[in-house]
């Protein structure tokens, strides 16, 4: 290993004796040049040690705000379908959104009058990134546009350069791997997101022993989001995960089921209830879908346990509702 040296030569000055009065010497530079001379040496050794700069520090905080909304700017926009699409918004400075598994984010719009309710107050509705959490610099919204979701269409109109307030993560499940021996996500239409999360979390970890089962409900078959994704996580992850799409419209090539996900789907393909603490249930859908498979939320609270998973007896420890 070969290092670099950096020197400089210094002339010492000949000191006349005089009879004048001497003046005095100025303060030496010779410590700050030394200084700046030793820290271009450090940063010459790393890029000849290691061919490139030297890596940026480890980003130890969100740039979102769990206690208070910030705007981010709108990057891109990319269709996924003929009523979604991905609005991918720009984090500052590169960073990446942090957010932990599962979680998600409330907005509202960035003019406080553009989107009020009929008692006059902001409108906010919770999203699910589909962006990984140290993805840098980004974070990506699947959003599918409901005629009568206000948010939604709001959010259709913005265009690149625009904004939307953001405020969060607010965790939802605080998943942890191999917790459970079965975990089954049952979706429905943008439902998806937070079980997109958490899958795509644990199938990352090479560690993961848990064996995942979707079920995927939507009206047809080109309503189905990331499809393409989850069909390569079954090709590439064949022992931990697989997935069942159902539509309740299929078209003429259709194989797969059809209608709405019953107990008969349930108990074919999800654990039954016997195995308690080794098996969960995530839950995420229209309202409607929701109560039908798990029971009606109580607003932000779970709610009791009802439908088809409360007959097939399973217990509210065994099931979350996003």
């Amino acid at each position: 290993m070969s290092f670099i040296r950096a020197s400089r030569s210094w002339t010492a000055g000949v000191r006349k004796y005089t009879t004048a009065t001497p003046v005095p010497k100025k303060a030496s530079n010779l410590p700050f040049i030394l200084l700046a001379v030793g820290a271009a040496s450090a940063g010459g050794y790393w890029y000849l040690e290691h061919g490139q700069t030297p890596p940026k520090p480890k980003q130890e905080k969100s740039p979102l705000d769990p206690q208070n909304f910030v705007d981010f700017k709108l990057k891109k926009i990319v269709p996924y379908n003929h009523n979604s699409s991905t609005f991918i918004f720009e984090l500052p400075n590169d960073e990446a959104s942090l957010i932990p598994v599962a979680s998600c984010l409330v907005v509202k719009a960035s003019d406080p009058e553009a989107l009020l309710d009929s008692k006059g107050k902001p409108i906010i509705r919770p999203y699910t990134p589909v962006s990984p959490p140290d993805a840098p610099g980004e974070l990506a919204l699947l959003i599918k546009r409901y005629e009568s979701g206000n948010m939604s269409k709001h959010i259709f109109t913005l265009k690149e350069g625009d904004t939307l307030s953001m405020k969060g993560p607010i965790t939802k499940f605080p998943y942890k791997a191999n917790e459970f021996d079965e975990i089954a996500l049952i979706g429905g239409g943008s439902g998806i997101t937070p079980l997109y999360q958490i899958i795509t979390h644990a199938l990352a970890d090479k560690g993961n022993k848990t064996k995942f089962k979707l079920l995927y409900a939507n009206v047809t078959e080109q309503d189905i989001l990331l499809r393409e994704e989850f069909d390569a996580l079954k090709k590439k992850f064949p022992n931990t995960f697989d997935v069942v799409y159902l539509v309740d419209q299929p078209s003429k090539g259709w194989t797969g089921p059809v209608g709405y996900i019953s107990a008969d789907v349930i108990k074919k393909n999800v654990g039954p209830a016997e195995l308690k603490e080794k098996v969960k249930i995530f839950v995420c859908g229209p309202p409607l879908q929701v109560a039908a498979v798990a029971g009606k939320k109580a607003g932000m609270k779970q709610g009791e346990l009802g439908g088809v998973l409360k007959e097939l007896g399973y217990t509210e420890d065994q099931v979350f509702k996003f």
